[in-house]
């Protein structure tokens, strides 16, 4: 097994992938257009990537890669509608970084609070102002409404009860039953979570439901002076809105999520935005998910993936497998477990012009016999179950219609 490393990996994790026989290639230096010569030239069977963009063009580079996966939450880097057509599988390593990005979340917010980075400013070019500094709202008592309940967001929450505050969430599958359980306020508007917010947090995931997420109607609802934390990708919010936002309502806002970041892996380049010019905006380089602890805990959750995928054929974590497909029938075929058996089936349904959707194959305790279901696009005839049924090692069939 082949494996390709494209960015940073902790050295246990390869150490580890090793010792379960793997030939494994670390290349850090790789761009996106370089990493399809380089499939194509290491024929790997697997691909590590943390912050590599993954192309349609890598993956049509070479008929050897069957899985990816990013060490870090999201899929946004990779062309997973390219990997859908090709059968190559796609995870990651959502909610191991859920405790670093909380832990940036609240230094953002404290930040805001008491403007730290401008007092330092100050400081650094020999002002002193300790009346204008010493006016600050504080935290205690306040409502912390967070935007996205996922494990960043719960994260945030449980630190938010140590610092005295009440917790409201929005989410779009959150319920009041889940909020009750994690112990906070359930908003059912995106809206009112604004006008009941001293601080709001949003860590949602980039996809095209959520850009513009907090647009022109969330900023104007937000209380005068309130703070504004993200550490999702940029365009979850309305930035033109949102500079607005700030000096007519003098809103703070932490941000590790910005427009117009400079693309690749290497870690340097010139960025331009206009709120970074803007008073109370502070920014941070996308570095939420960035510390060692992190590190360390998604390199050991991409070795566990394809630890799994190696052993067992099945990929935690994998982001592409259909939530549902377009099967209407189950076939249960209960057979002796000898070879040939689910070939005869397989070529009867073909003859049919029968696409199998899914399937699975328990083998009974003793490995005589076992039992197949198979979803099926459509039923099968008479006709075609009596064909299946001749074979002499089929001991019974069953159809079952799906209800959707």
């Amino acid at each position: 097994m082949k494996v390709l490393i494209t960015d940073r990996f902790e050295s246990f994790g390869i150490e580890a992938l090793k010792q379960l026989g793997c030939e494994v290639d670390v290349r850090t230096e790789l761009t996106p257009d370089s990493l399809a010569a380089a499939l194509a030239e290491s024929r790997a069977n697997v691909l590590l990537v943390r912050g590599t963009r993954v192309t349609a063009k890598a993956l049509a580079a070479t008929d050897r890669l069957a899985l990816v996966v990013r060490a870090g939450p999201g899929t946004e880097s990779i062309d997973v509608a390219e990997a859908n057509r090709r059968g190559i599988f796609i995870a990651n390593t959502h909610g191991k970084n859920a405790v670093a990005a909380a832990e940036l979340v609240w230094g953002l917010i404290i930040a805001c609070d008491r403007r730290i980075p401008d007092q330092v400013a100050d400081l650094r070019a020999g002002r002193w102002n300790r009346a204008e500094y010493s006016i600050s709202q504080g935290l205690f008592g306040r409502t912390l409404g967070i935007v996205g309940l996922g494990q960043v967001g719960r994260e945030v929450a449980a630190r938010a009860k140590a610092f005295g505050m009440r917790v409201v969430a929005w989410s779009p599958r959150l319920t009041e039953e889940t909020a009750d359980q994690a112990g906070i306020d359930y908003c059912a508007s995106l809206v009112n979570l604004a006008r009941l917010s001293d601080v709001v947090s949003v860590s949602v995931a980039a996809t095209s439901s959520t850009a513009g997420l907090i647009g022109e109607r969330f900023l104007n609802a937000m209380r005068p002076g309130a703070t504004l934390v993200n550490i999702s990708r940029g365009q979850v919010i309305d930035e033109t809105a949102l500079a607005k936002a700030v000096v007519d309502k003098g809103l703070r806002c932490g941000l590790d999520g910005l427009t117009g970041e400079p693309g690749g892996t290497g870690g340097v380049g010139a960025i331009q935005n206009p709120l970074l010019d803007l008073p109370g905006v502070y920014a941070t380089h996308r570095i939420g998910a960035l510390t060692d602890q992190a590190h360390r805990a998604t390199s050991a959750e991409a070795f566990r993936v394809v630890k799994a995928w190696m052993e067992t054929g099945q990929v935690p974590n994998c982001v592409n497998r259909a939530a549902a497909t377009p099967a209407t029938a189950i076939l249960t075929v209960r057979h002796l477990n000898k070879p040939g058996v689910l070939a005869h089936i397989f070529y009867t349904l073909g003859q049919a012009q029968i696409n199998v959707e899914e399937m699975d194959n328990v083998v009974y305790d003793g490995g005589e016999a076992a039992c197949a279901k198979i979803q099926l696009s459509r039923l099968p005839s008479e006709e075609h179950i009596l064909t299946i049924r001749k074979n002499p090692n089929v001991l019974g069939t069953a159809i079952t219609l799906i209800k959707r």
